[in-house]
This record gives structure tokens, C-alpha cells and sequence, in this order.
């Protein structure tokens, strides 16, 4: 009798010890985690329970190198929408790591271990895993600081006095957006995003129509002293080399523009060219942010 009573207490016991075990939550990284020398890198996860976002979580990271002694960094995560927590850590270096997620909700405590191996990032950005490197956005910057020589130049020559003083003082006040990072991306982003959908659309850029676009450019630029030497000190052949890179997606990016002022002028055979050309401006820029919006972009 006794010994009945025992097992059925037992099976009550595991009974209730299923009813209150922890849930099944399961991790996956959603955004890489990468090492910069003394530099906070973003990261992100999403925490799922059956297939669903959990939210309402406390989450915190430890991370610990597997195979060397760099002790452990800790990171307190911030919920984000559907089961998405994000944070920031600085790690010693890149190499393999086991990540301890430490999970609480309602009281109830879970921890989950993930081994990742975290890499040296190969630029600032990526689009559709395509690298933007820090020598994309040194370039831009360039290009951007060389229109504003330019732009100063011409000025130069068209004003005097407290106009010129004024005009010389605008330009200054731009090289706070040339040194913007963000919106240097912003650029490029732009312009990958436009070829990308022009070489899905079936369009290609021939050296021809390159090298057609590089010398309206070359003439541009050999009007003014300044440009020239900043191409110089630059370096010609390396600036050159960089710049028909460019072009290429300049090219592909104006077929698309092309696309759409026929596309309009096909609509409205009886509009102007000038309402032609601002309506299909106004739509490329809508297909933009719809290229945009569906390219992997991930910014470091």
C-alpha cells in the first residue's frame, strides 16, 4: 500500500514538474555581431516560442571567448517589435564566442548558450550583402568636398563684397552635411539601389556609354583650378579608375530615369515636357524608397 501511494505521489510530482517547466524559447541572431577596435557594434536578436515573437522579455547577453581568457562582457538588451531585442557590445576581438542569454519574465529565469563566431566587419554598410567600405565613403566625401570647391570657385568669379562673404559662408556651413556619415550612405545607398533594380529590369551599362559620361565630366572638372588640384593630390589614375566605377552606376541608374519619362510621356501624350519630367522624377523617387525598402540594408 504504502509503496502505491509513493509512486503515485511520484507521478503527481512529474505531473506538476511538466506543468511548470520553462518554455521552449529558442534564439536566432537577426543582426550580425562584428569587432571594431575600441568600438560599440550593434547587434540584434528575435526570440521565438512556437513560431511566435516573444515579447515582454529582461534580456541580457554575456559574452566569453571559447578558446582565450578576455573575461566576460555583459550587455543589457532593449526590446524592439515581435520579439526582437537589440543592444550594443565592444568585444576584445574577433574570434569564436559563446553568447549566455539570460532571459526573465513574470518572475521565471531561462538561459540559453549560443556559440558565434564574430568577424571584423569589411566595411561600414551592406546592401543585399554587398560591402560598403570605408574607402566607398572616403570617395564620396571626396567628390562631395570637390563640388564645393567648385561651387566656391564659381562664386568667386560671379560675386564681390558682402555677396561673396555671404556665398563663401554657405559653403562652409555645407561641409557639416560632407562629413556626415550617415549621409554619405545615404548617397550611395541611393545610387546601388537604382543599378541594382536597373540590372534586374534587364538594362547594362556599355563602355561606351561610360566613357561617354566620364569625359562630360573630365570637361567639367578641367574648367576649374581648384578641382584639378584636389584630382592631383588625390591621385589622377586612382581618381579616374574610382569614378568610371561610379559611372557605371550612374549610367544604369539614368536608364531607369529614362524608363519612367517614357513610361509618363506614354500616359500623357499631351502634357508638357516639364510636367513629363516632374512627374517622373516624383515616381522615380517612389520606386526608390520601394527598392530600398526591399534590399537587405544593414548599417554598422
Amino acid at each position: 500500500m504504502k509503496i502505491a501511494i509513493r509512486l503515485t505521489a511520484l507521478l503527481l510530482l512529474a505531473l506538476l514538474t511538466g506543468c511548470s517547466a520553462d518554455p521552449e524559447y529558442n534564439i536566432e541572431i537577426t543582426k550580425p555581431i562584428y569587432q571594431e577596435q575600441d568600438k560599440e557594434m550593434p547587434f540584434e536578436i528575435q526570440v521565438k516560442e512556437k513560431d511566435a515573437g516573444v515579447t515582454g522579455l529582461d534580456v541580457s547577453a554575456e559574452f566569453s571567448m571559447t578558446n582565450m581568457d578576455h573575461g566576460m562582457t555583459k550587455v543589457e538588451l532593449t526590446e524592439g517589435e515581435d520579439g526582437k531585442y537589440s543592444g550594443n557590445v565592444e568585444l576584445p576581438m574577433p574570434g569564436k564566442y559563446e553568447i549566455l542569454f539570460i532571459l526573465e519574465k513574470d518572475g521565471e529565469k531561462n538561459e540559453k548558450v549560443i556559440s558565434y563566431e564574430v568577424e571584423k566587419p569589411e566595411g561600414v554598410a551592406s546592401i543585399n550583402g554587398e560591402w560598403i567600405t570605408h574607402e566607398d565613403v572616403d570617395f564620396y566625401k571626396f567628390i562631395n568636398y570637390l563640388q564645393l570647391a567648385i561651387n566656391r570657385e564659381t562664386d568667386q568669379k560671379r560675386y564681390t563684397g558682402d555677396q561673396l562673404k555671404e556665398a563663401l559662408a554657405y559653403w562652409e556651413s555645407q561641409e557639416k552635411l560632407v562629413e556626415d556619415q550617415n549621409q554619405l550612405l545615404t548617397q550611395i545607398i541611393r545610387l546601388r539601389s537604382m543599378a541594382m533594380l536597373a540590372e534586374e529590369k534587364g538594362h547594362m551599362a556599355t563602355d561606351a556609354e561610360i566613357e561617354t559620361e566620364i569625359n562630360k565630366v573630365r570637361a567639367q572638372y578641367d574648367q576649374f583650378e581648384s578641382a584639378k588640384a584636389m584630382i592631383n593630390k588625390y591621385g589622377e589614375e586612382k581618381f579616374w579608375e574610382t569614378e568610371k566605377q561610379q559611372y557605371q552606376l550612374i549610367v544604369l541608374s539614368q536608364k531607369v530615369q529614362k524608363d519612367m519619362i517614357e513610361k509618363v510621356k506614354k500616359e500623357n501624350p499631351n502634357m508638357s515636357q516639364q510636367e513629363i519630367n516632374f512627374q517622373a522624377q516624383k515616381q522615380y523617387e517612389e520606386l526608390l524608397v520601394s527598392q530600398v525598402n526591399s534590399m537587405k540594408i544593414k548599417i554598422l
